[in-house]
């Protein structure tokens, strides 16, 4: 079965609703653009996302804010998103904020089987409120694994496998989120033919992938322009 989807409404149409979904990207670099648009479209409320910060400045996740589609954000950074700040005042949103480190962790823990760990981040502070804590050589909390039924991530070249390589940093948290979810949806900014991508050069193989199709119209946002 090919795994190439003619675009994102053909790849993102059975999204439903308390879906857990995964997003991948750093504030906005690397966020899958195409996907984010189409399941703003769809009929579905109360999400989980799983995301760095679920938008910036007014893009990204936030489109799925704005049709009020999230009833819960797993984050690491809130800053620079009103519209996410708006809806956690007014309790329309449930926001769990995990430190950065542990977030990845958290998600990396998923793709590999694990179903929890212990770290010291975050002894001590609310973030370890309701967790079950054990003194190792320091005072450590038990996170579990972070699961989703969705990943959408993008990549800047994949083949019809699902091979993929990322630009720079905008791979972040994207091929972690890839191996945690059930179904990967990937939106590639070059579909080339399988071989053209080296093999030493495949950030995440095929085997983590379901869904595949060439993107279009990046805007590839920048979230603070600085000239000199």
């Amino acid at each position: 079965m090919s795994k190439v989807y003619k675009n994102a409404t053909e790849a993102t149409q059975d999204i439903h609703d308390k879906a857990t979904l995964m997003s991948g990207g750093f504030g906005l670099c690397g966020i899958p653009e195409n996907s984010i648009e189409a399941i703003a479209k769809l009929p579905i409320k109360n999400l989980t996302v799983i995301s760095n910060n679920i938008g910036n400045s007014g893009r990204g996740l936030v489109a799925l804010l704005k049709e009020k589609m999230i009833a819960k954000a797993i984050c690491s950074y809130v800053g620079g998103n009103p519209d996410l700040e708006e809806q956690m005042l007014a309790k329309s949103v449930e926001v769990e904020l995990v430190p950065q480190g542990t977030f990845s962790e958290r998600i990396r823990a998923a793709g590999m089987g694990v179903r929890a760990f212990y770290t010291p981040t975050g002894y001590g502070t609310l973030v370890a409120e309701g967790k079950e804590t054990k003194n190792f050589d320091v005072p450590c909390i038990l996170e579990s694994a972070l699961h989703a039924d969705f990943a959408i991530i993008k990549a800047q070249k994949g083949d019809r496998y699902g091979n993929l390589w990322f630009k720079e940093t905008a791979r972040n948290f994207s091929p972690l989120m890839a191996m945690a979810a059930k179904t990967t949806i990937v939106e590639v900014e070059e579909l080339v033919e399988l071989g053209d991508i080296p093999a030493e050069d495949i950030h995440l193989p095929g085997l983590f992938v379901q869904r595949i199709y060439q993107g279009v119209h990046y805007k590839n946002d920048i979230e603070f322009r600085v000239t000199q």
